[in-house]
């Protein structure tokens, strides 16, 4: 392997990171996907297509990980990962999943801090693999293209791959935050009581 070659780096970051960040969420993967698409935008060393699909590939090994521990019986495993979860964020997906469950699987790894909640309710209720592998690969291709048109917008904007991989950190830290205080919003509103009506 050639380690002067920027491509010889980047592509096994790309999934590698993509792939730790989706089964211990301690790294930003929308910004890895987003700096991969910047890169790819403002120089010649990565390949845009090649990004999106790595990114999508390494989400999905990801979940299906996330999924397939406490799915195939590990009480451990899934203690540890829902201890890491507020209670009622598990129970609300656990509810929901009879009804629309491969909604809940795209929708869970489009929203911020939505996708393990999601996956360990439907390991929890024995969601059928025949339904969560397709769900969760086009989830994790619309996630991946998402984020890599974060990247395309900033590497647009700047001739720098450095300061396009700064922006487009910075935009996908600005819409976590965005959609955690919508999340938020929407809470307290469904809890606001309505006052009764005294005739």
């Amino acid at each position: 392997m050639n380690w002067t070659d920027p491509a010889a780096i980047g592509y096994p970051a790309l999934f590698g990171g993509v792939l730790l960040g989706s089964i211990i969420p301690i790294v930003p993967t929308g910004a890895v996907v987003g700096a991969a698409a910047a890169v790819a935008t403002t120089t010649g060393h990565l390949s845009l297509p090649l990004v999106i699909v790595l990114a999508t590939l390494g989400a999905y090994v990801g979940d299906v990980v996330t999924f397939g521990i406490p799915r195939l019986g590990s009480e451990a495993a899934f203690r540890w990962i829902s201890g890491r979860q507020p209670a009622d964020r598990l129970e609300k997906a656990r509810g929901q999943f009879g009804r629309r469950g491969w909604q809940l699987v795209v929708i869970g790894r489009l929203v911020p801090a939505g996708r393990i909640p999601v996956l360990l309710a439907a390991a929890a209720l024995s969601y059928p693999w025949r339904r969560l592998l397709p769900a969760s690969l086009g989830a994790c291709a619309l996630w991946a293209a998402a984020y890599a048109l974060l990247g395309i917008v900033s590497g647009g904007i700047f001739d720098s791959p450095v300061v396009a991989t700064l922006l487009v950190t910075v935009l996908v830290l600005l819409v976590t935050v965005l959609a955690g205080l919508v999340a938020r919003w929407r809470k307290a509103k469904a809890e606001v009581p309505v006052p009764e009506v005294v005739s």
